[in-house]
């Protein structure tokens, strides 16, 4: 089969055995070409486990958010993975055989394929947890509506993957930006630039030289 990536579940999962199972062979019907395969599952008592194709280049955040130089492995290629990822949501959200909404689309649960290719990871893993859970955690890509109500929709994954597209273009992690002291994190930042129409400001300068000022604007927007 050659290598493979193995997820445990946490014991503390108040997922059945049988639900587990059924939920994970709808999710084993998941092919896209910018989404993890889940290539089968095992469940044993109290273990579950997926088993995932490897993808051999690694998450997105740790090649953004690291040095310049680990950045430039992404060189020309931002605007290819936005445009991948989108595929891949749109994918979950329309084409599937079930809609699947991820409830947590963030640049560590994007992998990068030899070819450069994004796939979403961990897809549909929430479906795993009762509907009513409190968001398990908040980390500046959860739609507002989500992390106070618990409202689940597809716009609430669509508003976590605007957020990835922010950090592709401005090589900032939201949950810790700070390079403006009167911005409440980088999304209340990018909304004044943009109001000001200095959109082209926020952009990553590691990016600046090499991207289209088209896609760069349209990304923003």
């Amino acid at each position: 089969m050659g290598e493979i990536a193995v997820k445990k579940l946490s014991h503390s999962s108040n997922q059945g055995k049988k639900e587990f199972t059924n939920e994970a062979k709808l999710l084993a019907r998941v092919q896209h070409r910018n989404v993890v395969n889940l290539l089968g599952y095992c469940a044993h008592g109290a273990e579950k486990l997926l088993v995932y194709e490897y993808v051999p280049n690694e998450s997105l955040d740790k090649l953004l958010f690291k040095s310049i130089v680990r950045r430039s492995c992404l060189t020309g290629r931002r605007f290819d993975i936005i445009a991948g990822i989108a595929r891949g949501l749109l994918y979950l959200h329309e084409d599937s055989h079930s809609c699947i909404i991820h409830r947590d689309i963030k640049a560590s649960n994007i992998l990068l394929d030899d070819k450069w290719a994004p796939k979403i990871a961990d897809f549909g893993m929430a479906r795993l947890f009762p509907e009513g859970e409190t968001p398990r955690q908040h980390t500046g890509y959860m739609a507002p509506e989500y992390v106070m109500h618990g409202s689940l929709s597809k716009a609430a994954d669509v508003y976590s993957f605007g957020v990835v597209v922010l950090e592709l273009i401005t090589g900032q992690r939201n949950s810790s930006f700070n390079l403006d002291v009167d911005a409440q994190n980088m999304l209340d930042w990018a909304y004044k630039m943009y109001k000001k129409r200095e959109k082209l400001g926020i952009v990553d300068t590691a990016l600046a030289s090499s991207a289209s000022a088209d896609q760069v604007a349209m990304c923003i927007k």
